[in-house]
This record gives structure tokens, C-alpha cells and sequence, in this order.
């Protein structure tokens, strides 16, 4: 009885992980085939594979969709389901010229749609555009933003 009181219990704490990788992946090139061919390709320095996406460290995400081929390229990005989430130093690409840059961009593969709520910088040729917030639709090639500056070259008809 002495021994109880003079030594308590020790209480042993059980430490629960929630989301822990399942893969740890080197320099990596990924490709995606459905039954029309080559759907995606995302590579990368790094990646951590979890059950529910990957985090990529230099991100190199191509959308070969038969619409329009695009890429896009970020410091990081997680790619999960059917978003694409970059972030640090990201350059968007599609195939007729469009190419825009920004820090932050999310990407949904299903709708096509890329937004920011960060300043960019967009141009096709030499035709330059600038603002705050973007939500460029490839599909339907619209774009949409605020605090818009534009600087458009005109051509003259022969």
C-alpha cells in the first residue's frame, strides 16, 4: 500500500496521426491515360502522395484536354480529385498564345476555369493585360477581372 502512494501512475498518452503520406516520391513525371489517350501529365521535384491528393514541390501540370493543350507551372501545388492549387511564382500557358502569371491559381480540371484573387499579369502576343482577381473560363474563352489595365495592339486591314 505504501508503494501506491509514494509512486503515482504513469499516464501514457496515445498521439493519433490523421494525415500521414503514403508515398514519398523523388523527381517524378505522372501521366494520365483514360480511353481517348493521354488526359494529363503532372511532374515534378518532390511530391508526397496522401490517400485523398498530392503535394508537389515545382510543379508541372499539362492539361492535354482535345479542346486546347495548357500548362501550367508553380513553386508548389496539390493536386486534388479534379483542382489543381499552385502557389509561388505560377505561369499558366495554353496553346493559341494565352499566358498569364501570378502568385496564387486554382485550377478545376472539369470546368476548365483558372482563378486568382492575386494581381497578374496576362498577355497574347503583344497585347498586355493587368488586374486584381481573374477567372479565365478556357472553354468559353472569357475572362473576367477587376482594376483592369489593358494595352491593345490594333492592325490595320489590308
Amino acid at each position: 500500500m505504501i508503494i501506491y502512494f509514494l509512486f503515482k501512475p504513469i499516464k501514457i498518452t496515445e498521439q493519433k496521426f490523421k494525415d500521414v503520406p503514403l508515398l514519398d516520391i523523388g523527381k517524378f513525371t505522372l501521366y494520365e491515360l483514360d480511353t481517348k489517350g493521354l488526359k494529363t501529365i503532372m511532374a515534378g521535384e518532390k511530391a508526397l502522395r496522401f490517400s485523398n491528393r498530392y503535394t508537389v514541390n515545382a510543379i508541372d501540370y499539362t492539361d492535354n484536354s482535345k479542346i486546347f493543350v495548357s500548362n501550367m507551372k508553380a513553386d508548389k501545388g496539390v493536386y486534388k480529385v479534379n483542382l489543381v492549387n499552385l502557389k509561388g511564382n505560377v505561369t499558366y500557358v495554353r496553346e493559341d498564345g494565352i499566358t498569364f502569371k501570378t502568385n496564387t491559381m486554382h485550377y478545376n480540371t472539369k470546368t476548365k476555369i483558372a482563378t486568382t484573387k492575386d494581381p497578374y499579369i496576362l498577355h497574347q502576343d503583344e497585347n498586355y493585360m493587368n488586374g486584381k482577381g481573374l477567372v479565365y473560363n478556357a472553354k468559353l474563352k472569357q475572362i473576367k477581372s477587376q482594376d483592369v489595365q489593358i494595352t491593345y495592339e490594333l492592325t490595320e486591314e489590308k
